[in-house]
């Protein structure tokens, strides 16, 4: 081996260890933009991280940078919440746990809303991204309660993200407290066997 090769054992732990970074500072943005918003400090953020502002910078050279990171980790992570539910519980029980994973995510957005309705042209993909995302997933989980007989037919994965979402933004924003009850009730329409349906004809 010559003097400028690197063993590939240590090209994996930096590898590794860039991952790790990546993640605790992700982690550190969302806190901070939750608690100050979107203008919280970069200084700040390192400091939760435990990393330098450089490094920050190395990664995200833009705040929008940043932002647009923090929306797509908990995007993907609500997404495959999803995923590991239905795949755990039947249709009707893990839409309802799904919800409040939604509502999680929404109020992670709350953080960051105002820079995401700035009309920065760096910020207009990812309504589309949020839909095109969630969307086939909850859809499975609907065609999948449509099939069993535990959930109406004539629900729109789209449709019932947007009501949810919605329901959820207007609700408390309390670390720990539970999502908008409202979210439950539109659910029980939904639902079949729920309070709200019972003995009633489902389409």
């Amino acid at each position: 081996m010559s003097a400028h090769e690197v063993p590939a054992d240590g090209s994996r732990r930096k590898r590794a260890d860039a991952v790790r970074n990546a993640e605790v500072v992700l982690e550190a943005a969302k806190a901070a933009f939750a608690e100050s918003g979107v203008d919280a400090s970069m200084r700040d953020i390192a400091t939760r991280a435990g990393v330098g502002v450089g490094t920050i910078y190395r990664n995200y050279p833009q705040r929008s940078d940043l932002i647009i990171a923090v929306f797509r980790r908990e995007l993907d992570a609500t997404a495959a919440e999803a995923d590991r539910l239905s795949s755990k519980h039947p249709p009707a029980e893990a839409l309802r746990m799904w919800a409040q994973s939604l509502a999680r995510f929404v109020a992670t957005k709350r953080g960051f809303a105002s820079a995401l309705h700035s009309g920065d042209p760096a910020y207009q993909p990812l309504p589309a991204q949020f839909l095109g995302t969630l969307a086939p997933r909850v859809q499975a989980i609907l065609d999948a309660g449509a099939a069993d007989g535990t959930i109406r037919r004539d629900v729109r994965a789209e449709d019932l993200i947007h009501a949810l979402s919605r329901l959820a933004d207007s609700g408390p924003v309390e670390p720990g407290r539970p999502a908008n009850p409202m979210m439950d009730v539109l659910l029980d329409g939904l639902i079949v066997g729920s309070s709200a349906t019972r003995g009633q004809k489902i389409h």
